[in-house]
């Protein structure tokens, strides 16, 4: 007698239900793909849950494909509602929020780019604040910006510190006299992240370890003035 084999159903429930609940799937392959559908296929009734799912994706690949289908949406309906999540107490959500705003590229947000944000507490959203700030800084706000980045030298590991001075380099010179004046502190690892900003200021093909490293030893040498780390 022949075996007969059953036949898998229909997947039931409409194309938005059923990427919704591959948007959440153990898998993270097939988030990955749903993430992918959703961007291909930019459909703004899927919006909420794209940002949703942004606050709480573990995985880095399918969080960088939910940013990218935002970014295929349209701004006036994304930007609203990544604006909100800015405020949001999981700070992936903040983080991702304000990567994906980067990415979006609407210089109006950048008020919503606090001095909170700029020096908040959790390292992950302050390097995406950092980022985001210098992509979207009008060019009258360049200085000020500067400043208040000026206040995290020193700040965390070199991971920390490399998204920091990337920051600043972007800025150009508008940084640069604070740099110089953190060189006068007395905080050796501030000096020293400073030097590095400014070794990679005048140089931007020096890597950030290399940087950091020469500060160090320059420092310990007791060359500490401005003209030195400039070089």
């Amino acid at each position: 007698m022949q075996e007969v084999v059953p036949i898998n159903p229909t997947p039931t429930g409409s194309p938005q239900t059923r990427l919704r609940d591959a948007l959440s799937a153990p898998a993270s392959s097939v988030r990955l793909r749903a993430a992918l559908a959703a961007g291909s296929s930019a459909d703004e009734q899927l919006l909420d849950t794209l940002v949703q799912r942004c606050a709480v994706e573990p995985d880095f690949f399918v969080r960088d494909m939910l940013t990218w289908a935002l970014t295929r949406l349209p701004a006036h309906l994304t930007v609203p509602r990544l604006r909100a999540h800015l405020h949001d107490q999981r700070p992936q959500a903040r983080s991702q929020a304000l990567h994906t705003l980067s990415k979006i590229g609407d210089r109006d947000v950048y008020p919503a780019i606090t001095g909170a944000l700029l020096h908040d507490g959790d390292d992950e959203v302050a390097r995406s604040a950092w980022r985001a700030a210098v992509a979207l800084v009008p060019d009258d706000r360049r200085a000020r910006l500067a400043a208040e980045l000026a206040r995290e030298l020193g700040r965390g590991d070199r991971r920390v510190q490399r998204s920091l001075s990337r920051a600043l380099v972007t800025l150009g010179e508008s940084g640069e006299p604070l740099l110089h004046a953190a060189l006068a502190g007395s905080d050796p690892v501030v000096r020293a992240h400073a030097h590095a900003t400014l070794r990679l200021l005048h140089d931007p093909d020096t890597g950030f370890d290399q940087a950091a490293d020469e500060a160090t030893r320059i420092l310990a040498l007791g060359h500490e003035d401005g003209e030195a780390a400039a070089c």
